[in-house]
């Protein structure tokens, strides 16, 4: 089974004066075609270098994700998101009574 991994941004934080984000809140949700598991969270964004600065209005999801990404483990998010479909694929506990 395939399993699909996508990460967004939920939301920025910026100064109003310059336009420099200093957290991004992010969700990455993976779906395996039945199940599907996700993580919300956020991460604090160091202040830019003066001549790598992007405009706010220039920012794209894919250059803030990539911020995202440096900042933190992917391998362990995504693999504990893996192993959360893995046992709604194939439970390892249960829950009930062994009468009616």
């Amino acid at each position: 089974m395939t399993t699909t991994t996508v990460w967004s941004i939920a939301q920025l934080e910026r100064h109003t004066a310059d336009g420099i984000i200093f957290t991004a809140h992010y969700t990455v949700d993976a779906n395996d075609g039945t199940y599907s598991a996700g993580a919300y969270g956020s991460v604090g964004l160091e202040q830019p270098n003066p001549n790598n600065i992007i405009p706010y209005a220039n920012l794209t999801p894919e250059i803030v994700i990539g911020w995202v990404k440096d900042r933190l483990n992917v391998e362990e998010i995504e693999d504990s998101l893996q192993a959360q479909l893995d046992e709604k694929n194939a439970p390892t506990t249960a829950t009930g009574l062994p009468w009616s």
